[in-house]
């Protein structure tokens, strides 16, 4: 028998929204209007305008969803860990008003519960989808010119692949086809390489491509852009490693001389700073820097994506419905002050539209033990760190970034964490027993 699984929901009521949109129309033309208007402290001014802009909202809206795209984020890592086999994903709605999860155990709801949720039953678990991705990845040679790609869709539970003539590829896979459904699409992906993308570099005779995000040594970037031991210049480097197809990243190790930063060029003369690489949750609010397009936003469609281009398949990607063109090959994805990836390709463009993929940052920094520049101009912490906590024995606060094993005060009690996180307010250690004990 199929085990369901459950569904969590974290819900920014109407009200609140409403009274946020309210409040800026009543005070139009007031000092209090043009500070409302501001982003909040840590976000990119080109980052909050764009949102307002690609997202249609306004900047009381933009506000609520960067808190709620902060909070899905830490919910999801927190519950992708602490249930293990029995998670279902993490998933903002449409309307950028509630945060769904998946989880595959009933006996969980009091835990569900304790982080302001509500049970709702599925029928598969993130792992499973993914062992769906997977197979359909060995067997990606096997798909026909018509295939143009597939990916775990968790809001409909279910695996989808984009094409047609897709019934012998899917038995070649051996997946468990109830499970995944074929849709047909207009979609036509190439990876974006003929015109920077980003800020500029250039690779061997004078192909172009984009920058995603500084590393220690150098930068991270699309792996279609370069082969390993290939030659740079503007900034002056060498490739140190490079996967395409199957995967799309690259790192460029640059020359003495040449300073990587924790910032991103927002083409509006200034530019926007990096604070982490925390993954943000399927439908959150994400943007993109290119030089030919400049910035653009949209929401995070799927994750675990893969994508077949005239070179290959690629696998793993996120899949967005943030537009690109070619020459934003390569640039960088962020979700508020969190770098989210490097653009690999997609299809349509900034005038009517598009589908576009970038491939993980996080995957990337593993893959080569690369740490990430954030915006003080040095490392910050790589996809596998631990991140330091506070002191141990220290009263307990939100919007703190708290380790597995440290320990706090609350409440004249001590309390050990159970699982790292950024907390919140409501996750008190007596209020979430799935972080603290």
């Amino acid at each position: 028998m199929r085990r369901t699984a459950l569904v969590l929901s974290v819900t920014v009521t109407a009200a609140l929204v409403t009274t946020g949109v309210l409040t800026h129309n009543a005070l139009a033309g007031t000092g209090v209007a043009d500070t409302a208007a501001a982003p909040p402290a840590g976000v990119a001014p080109a980052v909050f305008s764009a949102m307002q802009r690609d997202l249609h909202l306004t900047p009381a809206q933009a506000r609520d969803r960067l808190t709620l795209d902060g909070r899905a984020a830490t919910t999801q890592q927190v519950l992708r860990t602490t249930l293990g086999a029995r998670y279902g994903g993490t998933w903002v709605a449409t309307d950028g008003r509630t945060v769904t999860v998946g989880i595959t155990d009933a006996g969980q709801q009091q835990s569900v519960r304790n982080l302001g949720a509500t049970p709702t039953l599925v029928s598969r678990s993130e792992a499973q989808l993914d062992a769906i991705v997977a197979k359909l990845d060995r067997h990606s040679s096997a798909a026909p010119r018509t295939v143009k790609g597939w990916y775990a869709d968790l809001p409909t539970n279910s695996v989808v692949v984009l094409g047609s003539g897709a019934q012998g590829f899917l038995a070649a896979a051996g997946v468990d086809q109830a499970a995944v459904r074929v849709e047909a699409t207009s979609e036509d992906p190439k990876p974006y390489i003929d015109v920077v993308g980003g800020n500029a570099y250039y690779i061997g005779s004078g192909t172009r491509c984009s920058i995603g995000f500084s590393v220690n040594g150098g930068f991270v970037s699309a792996g279609h852009c370069g082969t390993t031991g290939a030659r740079t210049t503007q900034p002056s480097g060498t490739f140190r490693g490079s996967s395409f197809p199957g995967n799309d990243y690259s790192w460029v190790q640059v020359d003495a001389g040449n300073t990587p930063r924790g910032l991103v060029n927002n083409y509006s003369g200034g530019t926007v700073a990096v604070a982490g690489s925390t993954e943000a949750a399927v439908g959150a609010s994400v943007c993109r820097s290119g030089s030919t397009t400049g910035w653009h936003c949209g929401t995070i469609q799927q994750k675990n994506a893969s994508v077949t281009y005239s070179q290959g398949t690629v696998t793993g990607l996120v899949r967005t419905n943030a537009c690109a063109e070619p020459g934003d090959s390569g640039g960088s994805w962020l979700s508020g002050t969190q770098a989210q990836g490097v653009t690999s390709g997609g299809s349509g463009n900034c005038t009517s539209g598009g589908t576009m993929y970038y491939q993980p940052v996080n995957e990337i920094l593993q893959a080569y033990g690369l740490t990430l520049v954030t915006s003080g101009g040095g490392p910050g912490p790589t996809a596998t760190a631990t991140t330091t906590s506070p002191p141990q024995g220290g009263t307990w606060a939100p919007n703190t970034v708290y380790a597995t094993g440290a320990t706090v005060t609350y409440g004249g009690r001590s309390y050990r964490c159970l699982q790292g996180h950024t907390s919140q307010v409501g996750w008190e250690p007596p209020n979430v027993p799935a972080l603290w004990a």
